[in-house]
Parts: C-alpha cells; structure tokens; sequence
C-alpha cells in the first residue's frame, strides 16, 4: 500500500499503538477492523506525501528507491523493486492515494467493495470505480514491464557470457561505475561486498559457468541450481543500461521465498 519499507513500519508502529488504546471487546472480525485501522493509517500517510510532493513541485522516484538511494544503500530497493516489481512500484506511485487503496485492498487482499468504500470515504459504486481506473493503469505498467523485462535479458545474458569467457572490459561494461555487490556467503576469492565496476567484474570474471538466466520475482535475473536444486539466487538492480547491484542469495530459507523460473540462455 505504501511502496516503502521505512513507513509501512511507521504505520504498523502506529496502528499497534491505536490498538492498544482501543476497546475492541465489541469488535467481532478483529481481522477486518484492524485491515480497516491500517488501510486508514496508510490514506492519512499517502495523502500526507502527495501533499508534501504538490508543495516540493519536484519530480520523485517511487518512495521505496528514493530512500534507499538517499542512504546509499540499495538492498532494501532490491528486495522492493524483485517483490513488486519496478513498474508496479511507479505506476502505484502515480495513482491518486484512494485510488491506490481500493486497488490493493481488491485486488491484493480481496476485500470488498462495500467494507473499502467507508475506509476511502466513498460509495461502494464509487470505490469499485477507483479500483477500475487504476487497474487499467497497471494494466499498462505491465506491459511496459514486459519490453523491460526483454531489456533485462539481454543486459543479462551479455554479463553472463562476459563472466563466463572471462571477458573483463565487457564486464566493466554492463555494470556501473558505483554498482555494488553483495553475497550472504563468503568462499575463497568471492568476498560478502564489492564496490565499483573493477572490483565486482573481478569477482565475476571467469566464473558463472553453470548460472543460468531466471525470472525471478518478476525481474531478469541469475541462478545456480545444480541437479536442478536452486542453491543460489543473483538478484540483479538494472538502472538504464547498466547493472547497478548484485544481490547473491545462497540462504536456504531466503532462497526457497523466491519465484523463479528458468529462461532460455
């Protein structure tokens, strides 16, 4: 609902604190009243940003990215960007705060019209519309995601078949000058963290012979599944025509989360 993971913890800070100053002896679907607390958390918050933006007059990243990017760390927008997906995440971001609820409190959470309506302050006729309008503009996001997705491909199947002949200028090519990569397994020669483009081609030049090209979680990216067990997951961060970040995730738990499917090289 929010696109952010520093306010979704400020709403749920917030409506734990409205809960626990409420008398909810009387509530008998305590799931539906605390969906109803939270949803009116998260408007208050849209709301509240769409003003701050109006006053700013600048032009935004979707929140999740902005923040991250701001503390220069991206691994939160990675997580975000490979759960959502970047064009889900901007298209949400340019709709109107109820048109935004009533789309994820239907469409995600399949709650109905008539218990969205009053949260959005609306007439359930009037609340199934703003679901309507902006499910069309997904609708188009999605489609521009699938000639992303195309892009993602080939930005990533060009740094595999560099990794794998050992080609370190096209490396350095494909990734940005400032990408950032990171492992949540260290083994000989591969450390946890690399910066910048020479760096993190080292790590990979001559290596991935057995990666294989994947989406996963909607977004290009590279896995390691030998006797076709995933045991690893590269999460790729594309920004224009370069690879910003990489992302190796080995954690058994982490990796089982994942959505992958397993494209043609």
């Amino acid at each position: 609902m929010l696109g952010s993971i520093t306010e979704a913890d400020d709403a749920v800070q917030e409506s734990c604190l409205h809960v626990s100053c409420a008398d909810t002896s009387g509530v008998q679907n305590i799931g539906g009243w605390l969906t109803t607390v939270i949803a009116q958390i998260c408007l208050d918050m849209l709301r509240s940003r769409k003003a701050r933006r109006e006053e700013l007059l600048e032009e935004h990243m979707p929140e999740t990215l902005a923040e991250e990017t701001d503390e220069g760390d991206p691994e939160h927008g990675i997580i975000m960007a490979d759960s959502v997906g970047l064009a889900l995440l901007v298209a949400l971001d340019t709709l109107e705060p109820a048109e935004r609820l009533a789309f994820v409190l239907h469409d995600v959470f399949a709650m109905p019209f008539d218990e969205i309506a009053p949260i959005v302050e609306r007439s359930p006729v009037a609340a199934r519309q703003l679901a309507s309008r902006a499910r069309r503009r997904i609708q188009g996001a999605q489609a521009d995601q699938d000639a992303d997705l195309t892009h993602q491909k080939e930005l990533v199947n060009a740094f595999l078949v560099a990794s794998r002949s050992g080609n370190f200028d096209a490396l350095v090519a494909a990734l940005a000058p400032d990408v950032i990569f990171r492992s949540d397994y260290a083994t000989v020669g591969i450390p946890h963290e690399a910066k910048g483009a020479a760096a993190v081609a080292k790590q990979f030049s001559g290596r991935a012979q057995d990666a294989q090209p994947a989406l996963v979680n909607s977004a290009v990216g590279v896995v390691w599944a030998p006797g076709g067990q995933i045991r690893a997951v590269f999460a790729f961060t594309i920004v224009g025509e370069k690879i910003a970040a990489i992302e190796i995730i080995t954690d058994p738990a982490r990796v089982s989360q994942f959505e992958v499917t397993i494209l043609d090289g």
